[in-house]
């Protein structure tokens, strides 16, 4: 299916009744309601909690809002891929559902899609405990030491991309912490920029420093192992 001209909102989430009515709000606040130029894809991942009930209302409201749910919890980077596979517009904006991305950055990100196939936002005021920022700092710094990536906050939320490149990566559990690192082997250039970060007002983080420590050291010597191995060639031109 080509790509039309238009915006694809991605929020994956999981146990976010708390956060998802007043994020969905502000989304629809600052993209519109035209179905025809944006969609607000949500994956719900599996959801325990009231999370699914709100986005069938919501959903019953709002043409623009897709939901798409998963008869049980898959991960999030299953939850991203599917709404990247789920997106018809030509750019792609991915969120969190936790409310800590604010989506009036949106508009900018999306604006520079114009000009980059890949926008990656950063936290310089991160709203997060000590302990998550000290773990953020160093995995960041570990991560580009191995895999040679200039990207200054892997793991912020807020990311724009092109459809065509990003629906042709290859996506595994963890994939979603290097989606920018993927998208570079496909040869998009990227941009960064500065983006908000609101502290966490209502449920709890679903992630710690050590609870996927080990898990994330494997997904990084892998990427380094595909980098090593992506295949170079050019065809020489016929006289």
């Amino acid at each position: 299916m080509s790509a039309k001209p238009g915006l694809s909102i991605v929020v994956p989430v999981y146990n976010e009744q708390e956060s998802i009515a007043p994020l969905l709000e502000e989304i629809v606040t600052v993209t519109g309601e035209d179905t025809a130029a944006v969609e607000i894809i949500v994956v719900d991942d599996g959801s325990t909690d009231g999370t699914a009930g709100i986005l069938e209302e919501f959903a019953a409201r709002w043409p623009v809002l897709k939901v798409v749910s998963f008869r049980e919890n898959a991960g999030q980077s299953a939850a991203m891929a599917c709404g990247f596979q789920e997106a018809s517009f030509d750019h792609v904006v991915a969120m969190d559902g936790d409310g800590q991305s604010d989506p009036a950055d949106i508009p900018r990100i999306a604006a520079l899609l114009h000009d980059f196939p890949l926008v990656c936002g950063y936290r310089a005021r991160r709203r997060d405990s000590l302990w998550k920022r000290w773990g953020s700092l160093l995995a960041n710094r570990v991560r580009r030491a191995v895999t040679g990536d200039q990207v200054i906050d892997i793991g912020c939320s807020l990311k724009g991309f092109h459809r065509e490149p990003l629906q042709r990566l290859y996506f595994f559990d963890g994939s979603h912490r290097f989606l920018p690192v993927l998208m570079e082997m496909e040869g998009c250039a990227m941009t960064q920029i500065e983006v908000h970060h609101r502290p966490r007002s209502a449920g709890r983080s679903k992630y710690g420093n050590l609870d996927r420590l080990a898990r994330t050291w494997q997904d990084l010597l892998g990427m380094r192992w595909l980098q090593s191995r992506r295949i170079h060639y050019r065809i020489q031109d016929r006289d």
